[in-house]
């Protein structure tokens, strides 16, 4: 049994992290920490869960807690991490990892130094359509891939509006924004479908100058949509296309060009991001199934976000029962940020640069 301790549980946990917990064998939710001591006891009666903090370092030192999962501020996620890492507990935490490639690239090899198992809310590495369409592609379904094209909304993101709560996202210094939160997780999930990019091109266009938040028009200094171009490992193009937008999101669409067909995606609720929902998948028109065998937990496609954060978890709790690093883990999240960084350098400069 792995007993979990949740920081920042009033919050994207309470509605992600909880329930998947809730519904998994193998995990005891042992503790909660939100930033208020009436908030964190809240949150703990909800849940059934035994110990409420106001203070995340005694969440952090109590031994009930085997794994910290870190759900705050992405400019908060270092400091809780070293501490984690320093009281040799396992950690999950939620994605961006960091705010920027080189932090990110520190707590990946403080993490390995620590010898606990590191892992981050990357799902879309877990979604079961992803693993599903991944595996006919490496199987050659369609042939060799020649071309890979996703376009998918980032909203609430890059609209012209947000909501109250995401505020405090338009300070590019806080490192959350169209390009991290949305670009971050599909690209994940389009690297773990068709392979890696090699290099990039990229624009990140701004066209509002300014944003309604709450009422008030505030600056706006990020961009509204993400365009990447590139090379995959295997020489096939592939581009990406995060268009923004206020409230919910209107779907995405999967494109797979290959030397004998053609595999097509799109979300079967399009009010869910692709690593929230069950996928339509289609080759050369035909529907394809994706087999029962690829769903693991008992959320369904129904379940929303709650479905993916599940099977990430099935994931940390085998690696911990087999001592091995997790997937994806903290070099993976160093490795998206360095890939994230490369494509705002590229948008920066115009031209194509490599991947390091």
């Amino acid at each position: 049994m792995i007993d979990v301790g949740v920081v920042g549980a009033s919050g994207w946990a309470a509605v992600s992290h909880l329930p998947a917990l809730a519904g998994l064998a193998g995990f005891r939710m042992a503790a909660v920490a939100t930033t208020r001591q009436d908030s964190a006891d809240r949150v703990a009666a909800a849940h059934g869960v035994p110990l409420a903090f106001a203070d995340a370092a005694e969440l952090v030192a109590h031994r009930d807690v085997d794994l910290v999962v870190v759900s705050v501020k992405a400019p908060e996620h270092a400091g809780l991490i070293r501490s984690a890492l320093a009281a040799g507990k396992h950690v999950l935490s939620e994605w961006p990892l960091a705010v920027g490639p080189d932090e990110a690239e520190e707590l990946a090899a403080l993490a390995s130094s620590a010898g606990v198992v590191h892992a981050v809310c990357l799902q879309g590495y877990w979604s079961p359509d992803a693993r599903f369409v991944a595996d006919l592609l490496a199987g050659g379904r369609v042939g060799r891939v020649e071309s890979v094209a996703l376009s998918a909304s980032g909203a609430p993101f890059g609209g012209g509006c947000l909501p109250p709560e995401l505020a405090w996202t338009t300070d590019p210094a806080g490192g959350t924004s169209i390009v991290t939160i949305m670009a971050g997780h599909f690209l994940a999930m389009l690297e773990h479908v068709a392979g890696g990019f090699a290099e990039v091109s990229a624009r990140l266009p701004r066209r509002h100058d300014r944003i309604v938040v709450a009422g008030r028009a505030v600056p706006n200094r990020l961009p509204d949509e993400v365009l990447v171009e590139g090379v995959l490992r295997d020489g096939a193009t592939a581009s990406l296309r995060v268009r923004g937008g206020c409230g919910s999101p209107d779907g995405f669409a999967l494109e797979v060009v290959g030397s004998r067909g053609v595999l097509t995606a799109a979300p079967t609720r399009p009010d869910h991001y692709p690593h929230w929902t069950a996928w339509d998948v289609r080759v050369d028109g035909a529907p394809v199934r994706v087999p029962d065998a690829y769903r693991g937990t008992p959320f369904g496609p129904d379940d929303g976000p709650v479905a993916g954060v599940a099977e990430l978890y099935r994931e940390v709790g085998r690696a911990v029962a087999e001592n091995r690093r997790p997937h994806p883990d903290f070099h993976t999240a160093a490795r998206l940020h360095r890939l994230l960084a490369t494509v705002e350098a590229a948008a920066g400069t115009g031209g194509r640069l490599p991947i390091p």
